[in-house]
């Protein structure tokens, strides 16, 4: 079994430990509705995405599901 050498310094800790520290998630402000969503994502809010409305809801598009 591997056993180090010498003991790990707390700089060297600290310099290999850097990149691995959390980075807040990306969010993108709707420049109409100035709602907050992740970038390159649908506004599940609104159904928006790059100025196209994509998703609809079921009350405006009418569709009664009772036969």
């Amino acid at each position: 079994m591997a056993v180090p050498k010498r003991r790990t310094c707390p700089s060297r800790k600290g310099m290999r430990q850097s990149h691995q520290a959390l980075k807040p998630p990306g969010i993108s402000i709707d420049s109409k509705t100035k709602s907050v969503h992740r970038p390159h994502h649908v506004d599940l809010r609104t159904g928006m995405y790059r100025g196209r409305q994509v998703l609809f809801r079921e009350e405006e598009t009418g569709g009664d599901t009772t036969a």
